[in-house]
């Protein structure tokens, strides 16, 4: 019994080590995505997907640096395997810029025809006319952050500039506030089963761009939707952090970022057991923080961090 009790061990380590393997390759792979070293990236998805390619994600992310790194070969060759493994979201697809070397190719239509047999046959039993506003709801939401984002990061934009696309921003919300404050209070938390998983997702990013009353009064609803399936675990932890800096707590999760008004410098928004934040993230499918970080600039030291913790406090309070 000992010898086989060891086996079963020795087996479980190994796939430890092969799992962990797995994901350091993918987070250097979206390291170097995030600074734009697209053959890099390309290079740390193809020796991840020798260990494992079931990940329908990470198998589009893959596509995606292969295809800004022009090599359209393996770009189609990971689209199609992340369409096997479950991916669904055309209208993100067909509209990715990541993706844009791809379309004149005839491989192009062949996967996207494929990619729509699959999803006429899984929506066959959807709430299409909800499916429908939500998608549109989606889009408007996501598009205004693009325009704010090129403004906000454009040198040449002023504060006029950045103040008027931000008012249109909020305008935007509050309309489609209206409409999901309505569908969660007539239907719920409606699942992918019932409108698709980019649908379903539009629910989580109108309550995030929200007041800090609504986000408390949908919080336990959005709880009870990811214990049934029906919301992400991610999602949910993105917006437990941000109701708990409303709230005047420490954040969980480690998902919310402060600028300095005066310096831009960005920071780590304070934040619960600095320690364990990684364990905690992993629990509910966030990759590391040191990787998370790193898009704003910001190179995590737990140590320093934890030093300089109540002076950014008081730089949070004084409004700085």
């Amino acid at each position: 019994m000992k010898k086989i009790t060891l086996f079963i061990l020795i087996g479980m380590n190994i796939s430890f080590i092969h799992s962990q393997t797995y994901k350091d390759l993918i987070n250097k792979a979206d390291s170097c995505y995030s600074i734009k070293n697209y053959n890099s990236s390309k290079d740390y998805f193809e020796k991840a997907f020798k260990i494992e390619h079931s990940n329908q994600t990470h198998l589009y992310n893959g596509a995606c640096s292969a295809a800004l790194a022009n090599d359209t070969k393996k770009a189609f060759y990971w689209l199609n395997l992340s369409i096997d493994n479950g991916y669904i979201e055309i209208s993100h697809l067909e509209k990715d810029s990541d993706l844009t070397i791809l379309y004149s190719y005839k491989k192009w239509r062949k996967l996207t025809l494929k990619l729509q047999k699959k999803i006429d046959i899984i929506e066959a039993n959807y709430d299409k006319p909800l499916q429908r506003e939500l998608l549109l709801i989606y889009d408007e939401d996501q598009n205004i952050r693009k325009k704010f984002m090129t403004i906000y990061k454009d040198p040449s934009s002023n504060n006029q500039k950045i103040d008027s696309i931000g008012k249109i921003m909020n305008y935007k919300d509050s309309l489609n506030l209206i409409k999901i404050v309505k569908i969660l209070d007539e239907k719920g938390w409606v699942g992918k089963d019932i409108v698709g998983p980019q649908a379903n997702k539009t629910l989580f990013l109108v309550i995030q761009h929200s007041g800090l009353e609504t986000q408390q009064k949908y919080f336990p609803m959005m709880r009870e939707a990811v214990k049934k399936g029906d919301a992400s675990p991610s999602s949910l932890a993105l917006l437990e952090d941000r109701i708990a800096l409303r709230e005047g707590r420490k954040q969980i999760y480690g998902s919310q970022i402060f600028t300095n008004s005066i310096t831009k410098k960005n920071y780590v928004s304070p934040l619960e057991d600095p320690d364990n934040v990684d364990k905690r993230r992993a629990e509910v499918g966030l990759g590391l923080l040191v990787d998370y970080v790193k898009v704003w600039g910001i190179i995590w030291n737990i140590e320093k961090y934890k030093e300089e913790l109540p002076e950014l406090e008081i730089m949070i309070k004084t409004k700085k």
